[in-house]
């Protein structure tokens, strides 16, 4: 046999043997499709080369590989090269590679006459619909959007010139990252109505717009109720010349963003130059964490403007209203402000701010009863505010474990943060809301993600790739991860944001060494209730070590803010319910030791007390999160 032949035959049968011992090896642990060419296989042998120890390999970590077959992963790989190419396939892409991207909608153009019900439905893109119809018509969406995972949505002039009564019920419940547009909606619209009732339920993270909504309208009546309720978590709603030029009518909010966390809610030229709008906020924003609201231009230069805010944000913890040129230079009318953030003493009514408030207006009426704290009043017309029951000053408690702590107007969420005493077995204490609430999105393959633009520099680029319109969802998204990945790193951290599974690996041993671990909690049961301690055990005996830890930010792709600071303890322990004794999670906490280069306003000494260098503090590793260490 010839020699070149020889080694031909002897790197062929090396060749066969590495993929023989891969698929092996993949089908141990669970891999179905068993290809090497896959990014998942390449996932698994960049694994395998750069960490040294044969431990179990992180399959939580690996599963999060690009879905893409061997097939895709060639197509799209050349595709990158030409990123005009790239996104004009962009959402076989974003499917095919489990992305977030919001999908691509062409005007809806059937033709509906009559009473239209729409059920079960979503991603559709309402432009002229029901315009300059006579007769007045009902249309109804019914479980819209259900359980979408970015689900959008364009009203865009819906409705026009027309009297329709449209009723928006249980409309896009449980969705991800949800991004609803109504653009001149109900316009010119003689008499009509609107009910937006259970709408948006559960959310997480909604982006949500009217704009130029019942402009030039006469006598509607626009009612929401049960609006982005029951947990919704930062829900922002945003009414942009809302009702302007309008004549008579009715909004109702009832209900609105009850239970909600964060968000902003902003009316902007809201009522401005209105005929006698009657406005009603009741139950707005109520149990509510940290809501925020801005009342821009609001009623300006109207004529008998009625606004009353009834049982406004009650009960909700911290807040921050704003009311910014509130009926200036407006002709009569009154606003009435009843049991306005009023709350129990163990909750923080927040801070509301009044500019120009009711200046220059033609005897307005503006009555403050029964209305909270912390409040700053600026060049508002004095002589016609008349204040009943109004409290100045809020008393600081401190409420139980389970109910959370306030301190210095801020509110932590139980269990968020904790003493390393705790970490003991029999321990019981409260373990916050560990569940990973954003949409479920893959890694990209680290040869597409190293070719695709990553800088604020190139934002422009990456909206084009991604087909995000400069005021969109998207937009917002991409532009705060690079933000947060372009910052410096604080005192004593180093940090690097990974766009692949590659590169997370890459920047944990570059501060750990190859022969590494990587953690996390195995799952989310205990969340939002009491738990018991089972079973503790330090991880590198309990003494203070490195460790990386990887944080998921939000992104069109899978990207993780990993970090490292020094002297940290890591922990693993058995998590039991308290009353039954059994072992429901196993949970890696990790405890910073040294926390002397903290703010002293850090959440952890408001929930924990005392201040930065006199404590440690320890946290829960989040579903999703991880957290690497060196092995043992």
């Amino acid at each position: 046999m010839h020699t070149k032949t020889f080694l031909s035959s002897c790197i062929l049968l090396v060749l066969l043997f590495s993929l023989s011992s891969f698929n092996v090896v993949v089908a141990r642990n669970g891999d179905k499709s068993g290809n090497p060419f896959t990014p998942k296989g390449y996932l698994i042998r960049y694994w395998s080369k750069h960490v040294s120890n044969d431990l179990p390999k992180p399959w939580f970590l690996l599963n999060k590989a690009s879905p893409l077959s061997a097939a895709q992963y060639a197509t799209y790989s050349k595709l990158v090269t030409d990123q005009n190419a790239l996104t004009t396939q962009l959402q076989s892409f974003c499917s095919s590679a489990n992305l977030m991207c919001a999908p691509d909608l062409s005007p809806s153009l059937e033709k509906h006459t009559g009473d239209i019900h729409f059920a079960s439905y979503g991603d559709k893109n309402f432009t002229n619909y029901g315009t300059k119809e006579s007769g007045v018509g009902f249309n109804s969406f019914k479980n819209y959007s259900d359980e979408g995972n970015f689900p959008v949505n364009s009203f865009r002039r819906y409705s026009r010139d027309s009297p329709h009564d449209n009723q928006f019920d249980n409309y896009a419940p449980d969705g991800n990252v949800p991004d609803q547009s109504f653009n001149s909606y109900s316009k010119n619209t003689p008499g009509g109505s609107g009910q937006f009732n259970n709408y948006d339920p559960n959310s997480n993270v909604a982006n949500m717009g009217f704009n130029s909504y019942a402009d030039n309208g006469a006598g509607s009546v626009q009612k929401f109720t049960n609006y982005a309720p029951s947990g919704s978590n930062i829900p922002n709603m945003h009414f942009t010349s809302y009702s302007d030029h309008g004549t008579g009518g009715e909004e109702e909010f009832k209900s609105y963003s009850d239970d909600a966390n964060g968000g902003v809610q902003s009316f902007k030229n809201y009522g401005k130059d209105g005929n006698g709008p009657n406005g009603k906020f009741i139950e707005y924003g109520n149990k509510a964490n940290d809501p925020q609201n801005n009342f821009n231009n609001y009623g300006v230069e109207g004529n008998g403007i009625s606004e009353t805010f009834t049982n406004y944000r009650d009960q909700s913890t911290l807040g921050d209203d704003k009311f910014t040129v509130y009926v200036k230079d407006a002709n009569g009318g009154e606003a009435n402000f009843t049991n306005y953030g009023q709350s129990t003493d163990e909750f923080d009514n927040g801070t509301d701010e009044f500019t120009t408030y009711g200046e220059g207006g033609n005897d307005p009426h503006i009555n403050f009863k029964t209305y909270g704290v912390n409040n700053n009043f600026k060049g508002y017309v004095k002589d016609t505010a008349t204040f009943s029951n109004y409290r100045k000053k809020t008393p600081q408690v401190s409420a139980s474990l389970t109910g959370g702590k306030k301190v210095n107007n801020r509110w932590v969420e139980p269990g968020k943060f904790f003493r390393e005493k705790m970490l003991k077995s029999g321990t019981i204490m409260p373990m916050p809301d560990i569940k990973d609430k954003m949409p479920k999105r893959s890694f990209l393959p680290r040869v597409i993600a190293a070719k695709l633009p990553f800088s604020t520099s190139k934002i422009d680029e990456l909206k084009k790739i991604f087909h995000a319109a400069n005021d969109s969802q998207v937009a917002k998204i991409i532009g705060d991860a690079l933000s947060e990945c372009e910052r410096a790193p604080s005192a004593g951290e180093t940090k690097r944001c990974a766009k692949s599974a590659e590169d997370m690996i890459d920047f944990a041993t570059s501060v750990l060494g190859r022969n590494v671990v990587v953690r996390t909690t195995e799952n989310t049961k205990g969340s939002n209730g009491n738990i018991m301690i089972g079973a503790v055990k330090g991880i590198n005996g309990g003494k203070v070590t490195k460790s990386v830890s990887c944080h998921q930010t939000l992104f069109p792709y899978l990207l993780y803010y990993c970090h490292s600071v020094p002297k940290v303890r890591v922990y693993e322990a058995d998590i039991l319910d308290p009353n039954s004794k059994a072992n429901i999670n196993h949970g890696v906490a990790i405890c910073h030791v040294d926390t002397s280069l903290w703010g002293p306003k850090h959440g952890a000494f408001i929930a924990l007390g005392s201040g930065p260098g006199k404590i440690e503090v320890c946290h829960w590793i989040f579903e999703n999160d991880m957290t690497w260490a060196t092995a043992d």
